[in-house]
């Protein structure tokens, strides 16, 4: 029974079920570790998934090819579109807020992970390999040297708090424009109630302003009737 149930090619493929397995998940790990959109399990399952697909691309259809000599089959059909219904998920990832676009890197990270899945499936199992460790390297020792180049920059970061509206906001960046201040990033950080109920945003600015220091650009934005508070 369990002859008809596994065939010669079954170890080739739960093995390379495994590495994929093992190889995108280490990505998603590190995802997970820094509490991004996507993480350990995602990563994983379109690792596994793309694996599965491409198996199926080169094993699945042997039998039927076998019985009909006049058929012509291209292996890389499947695997194609892989690649291209892989946007949708990475796209999920991406969040807009305030200013900020996050989780770019999150979304490549899910698309890489469908490419290993695929030269898993196929057998490329250096390839596979080298290139996890390049991704890996990449998004742990890549992101410590932004912080050091953002430090070299002389940017700030202030928090400050306003109402739920947008009005305020637009606000703020209309008077940072006109001091010449690069806004790299405003991002909502959390929400409060006041004991009336109203609701507030708190942000966090992080501005380029080599011409002037934290207290000046905190004076300017505290000059907008609708700024809550400094932090």
């Amino acid at each position: 029974m369990l002859s008809s149930f596994f065939h010669e090619d079954s170890i080739t493929m739960m093995s390379r079920i495994i590495l994929a397995a093992v190889l995108c998940g280490s990505i998603g790990l590190e995802r997970e570790i820094k509490k991004h959109p996507a993480g350990f399990r995602t990563h994983l399952l379109v690792g596994v998934g793309s694996c599965l697909m491409m198996l199926l691309s080169i094993y699945g259809f042997q039998e039927y090819i076998s019985q009909h000599e006049n058929i012509r089959f291209d292996p890389a059909r499947i695997p194609s579109y892989v690649i291209s219904g892989i946007g949708f998920l990475g796209a999920g990832t991406i969040l807009v807020k305030g200013a900020t676009v996050r989780g770019l890197t999150t979304a490549a990270s899910i698309w890489i992970v469908a490419g290993l899945g695929l030269v898993s499936g196929i057998g490329m199992y250096d390839l596979a390999v080298f290139t996890t460790l390049i991704v890996l390297l990449s998004l742990i020792f890549l992101n410590k040297l932004e912080k050091v180049m953002d430090s070299s920059k002389k940017r700030k970061q202030i928090k400050f708090v306003v109402p739920s509206s947008p009005i305020a906001v637009e606000k703020i960046i209309k008077r940072l424009s006109e001091f010449n201040l690069v806004i790299y990033k405003l991002d909502m950080i959390k929400t409060k109630k006041d004991k009336q109920g109203n609701l507030f945003f708190c942000y966090l600015l992080d501005i380029e302003a080599s011409a002037l220091s934290s207290e000046e650009i905190k004076q300017i934005i505290s000059n907008i009737k609708e700024v809550e508070k400094i932090l």
